[in-house]
């Protein structure tokens, strides 16, 4: 009965605070600091001073900021424009055509990036006014682009994989490479869907693109090169373990520094807009986590979070239906919330009740990641959908069911990873066996 009175008073405490309008690491501090006044008597204002600089001073999270800064560089390059020239001639030959030039782009940007509204920005201002010059479906377009976009939360460097492995104290590196696959594996995905939309679709009928030789293709791919290159030093410098996940961003945002500038598009300008957007969009994670670590030491004096756990394992569930349980509450959870302020938010419940069922906090990370996934394309508050529809002016109606079939797609993930762990697991393994 008291855990019921406790869970209660932390959410009606968390729901005032959001909808009133206060930033979600401001709201996770003042729940926090009720739980400790009201179950505890520790002193709350130097706990939460001294967990909020514990939480700050991290050298892990480091390479949070460098992974964003990065991405903000690639973003304010050609880049875009030059996946396209080097992607379409390879894609225009498949069943879909250069609809998959959106899902191909935004996995290659997302492997540069780790940001979703990055990744859609990007590859979304040069392929839509393409392909609507190519009288491709509206719908085929927009949808594949919210779905793919999604990929820079998976496809590392993931910002929301390091929130995570931070949060629950696991390796960034093997979260990172648990997230190579799983990724990949949803990009085909929606490449099969398009392939197969193409042929049975009455509406598919856009204008043929003109042949091109091979030797034209392999000179327009000479754009892809650099952007190829990058990803290869930053994954595989980890890979190979010359280096950590912060060592491995500072590289990346040297990488994207030189990109720019060989691209000509580095100007005083460029570089004050890339390092101004970073810092503000790591300071406010930054809240955001310092927040989540003050409430799961609150909910830890509570005991809270152990009861949960307990009850749970008093239901005897198996492994199947408590991830099921979590499926449904991330999905509700994610129409209000963005993807990483629902992992922050939740861990401190989440994770005991995760290792009282023995379930791999590493595969559990790429679990929720895939489901937060859905956050940024589920109405009222999906973010991809905000961004599109400023992009096209559709209304959100029309946007969101376009995203539907992609929904659907990472919900048919979700029991890939669980039929199939190994997906996500086989490349974490490989790198704990491998000597050194």
């Amino acid at each position: 009965m008291e855990e019921l009175a406790a869970i209660g008073l932390f959410l009606g405490v968390l729901f005032l605070l959001l909808g009133t309008g206060v930033w979600v690491g401001l709201a996770l501090m003042g729940v926090a600091w009720v739980g400790m006044e009201l179950f505890t008597t520790r002193p709350v204002g130097d706990t939460m001073v001294t967990t909020i600089w514990a939480s700050s001073s991290s050298w892990t999270l480091t390479a949070l900021p460098l992974f964003i800064w990065m991405g903000e560089i690639l973003f304010r390059t050609r880049l875009s424009e030059d996946m396209f020239r080097g992607l379409s001639p390879w894609l225009a030959r498949l069943p879909g055509g250069l609809v998959h030039t959106n899902i191909v782009g935004c996995t290659v940007f997302a492997a540069v990036s780790g940001s979703s509204a990055a990744t859609l920005t990007t590859v979304g201002k040069m392929s839509i006014p393409e392909l609507r010059a190519r009288d491709y479906p509206e719908r085929i377009v927009i949808g594949t682009l919210a779905g793919a976009a999604t990929l820079g939360l998976m496809i590392p460097p993931s910002l929301a994989l390091i929130v995570y492995g931070v949060t629950v104290n696991e390796s960034i590196t093997q979260l990172f490479f648990a997230g190579v696959f799983p990724g990949l594996c949803l990009a085909l995905m929606f490449m099969a869907y398009v392939a197969i939309f193409s042929k049975v679709s009455g509406s598919w009928n856009p204008k043929q693109e003109t042949g091109m030789s091979f030797v034209d293709k392999l000179r327009n791919s000479r754009f892809l090169i650099p952007v190829l290159c990058l990803i290869f030093v930053v994954i595989g410098s980890m890979y190979a373990g010359y280096a950590t996940a912060t060592e491995a961003a500072a590289i990346g945002v040297i990488g994207a520094l030189a990109l720019a500038a060989g691209q000509r598009s580095l100007t005083w300008g460029t570089f004050t807009e890339s390092l101004m957007g970073a810092t503000r969009t790591s300071a406010m994670i930054a809240l955001i986590l310092a927040g989540a670590a003050f409430l799961k030491l609150a909910m830890g004096f509570t005991g809270l979070p152990r009861a949960l756990a307990d009850g749970i394992a008093t239901m005897d569930l198996s492994r199947f239906e408590l991830l099921m349980i979590l499926m449904v509450f991330y999905i509700v959870l994610g129409m209000f919330l963005d993807g990483i302020s629902s992992v922050v938010l939740t861990m401190a419940v989440v994770e005991p009740m995760v290792r009282e069922a023995g379930i791999d906090l590493i595969w559990f990370g790429i679990f929720v990641v895939v489901v937060v996934e859905m956050a940024q394309i589920t109405p009222p508050i999906g973010f991809n959908l905000f961004v599109l529809q400023g992009m096209t002016e559709h209304e959100m109606g029309y946007i969101t069911r376009a995203a539907l079939p992609m929904f659907a797609i990472m919900v048919l993930m979700c029991f890939v990873l669980i039929w199939f762990p190994d997906v996500a697991m086989w490349l974490p393994e490989t790198m704990r066996q491998a000597p050194g």
